[in-house]
């Protein structure tokens, strides 16, 4: 008898369901502890991308606590992809809704922060531009431009000190986090995404970069240090073409 894959993979994500009917040994009788085994193995896998994906959200909540929430989650999130390096796209919301871990409600917001990470990590290579391509257009002419970032740049806002959390979990000696909002540029210049803590005006900037505005109609905000942040963004080697 053959078996559904709707009622395999329902199968393989229910601990408590029996081995799907029509699932045989080679000598004919029902396949049940090898299932068992190999449902053991999916899960086990699927917790250990998450362990590799979110070493952060790891640290903060404790090895137990994270393995029972990684199996809630990857039963609630079945992998979209064949590719476990993208697994984990969901977390941010599922941590939204996730009681035990609602009295940490900047989880979510450190989640977003480790996604962004990987997906930079990822990113496709791009060629560099040369800062005095920027240097050689009159002032009108620059503000007019658009900027083209780089695939592996981006951006996250938070009401919480992501920042400092994620360095006090990653670098040794960090200073203790202040309780405010911080916003992160991501950007690789090298092999390995680096975190770099912007203010808000400048989050609000890049953003609109990247979403492909002129240079003009990203200075809404009067606190924007436009040097400065165009300074960070060549400086990573973030800027990838003027035009």
């Amino acid at each position: 008898m053959n078996v559904s894959q709707e009622a395999f993979q329902a199968g393989i994500l229910d601990p408590e369901r029996p081995a799907p009917t029509g699932l045989c040994n080679p000598d004919g009788a029902q396949a049940t502890k090898r299932f068992d085994v190999y449902r053991n193995n999916v899960a086990v896998s699927l917790s250990d991308a998450l362990e590799a994906a979110f070493p952060v959200i790891r640290k903060l909540v404790g090895d137990q606590f994270f393995r029972a929430m990684a199996g809630v989650y990857l039963r609630k999130h079945p992998p979209k992809s064949p590719l476990m390096m993208f697994y984990g796209e969901a977390m941010p919301q599922f941590l939204r809704r996730f009681g035990p871990a609602l009295s940490l409600p900047y989880l979510p917001d450190i989640a977003k922060l480790e996604l962004a990470m990987r997906r930079a990590y990822h990113a496709a290579d791009a060629q560099t531009l040369d800062p005095q391509a920027l240097g050689a257009l009159a002032p009108d002419a620059l503000l007019a431009s658009r900027l083209r970032l780089a695939p592996a740049v981006q951006v996250v806002k938070s009401d919480f000190p992501i920042h400092a959390i994620y360095l006090a979990n990653t670098v040794p000696e960090s200073p203790k986090p202040v309780m405010q909002p911080e916003c992160v540029l991501i950007t690789r210049a090298g092999f390995d995404p680096q975190v770099h803590l912007i203010d808000a005006a400048a989050a609000k900037c890049i953003s609109a970069l990247i979403d492909g505005a002129p240079l003009a109609e990203t200075l809404t905000d009067e606190t924007l240090e436009l040097g400065a942040t165009l300074a960070l963004l060549l400086g990573q080697s973030a800027v990838t073409d003027i035009y």
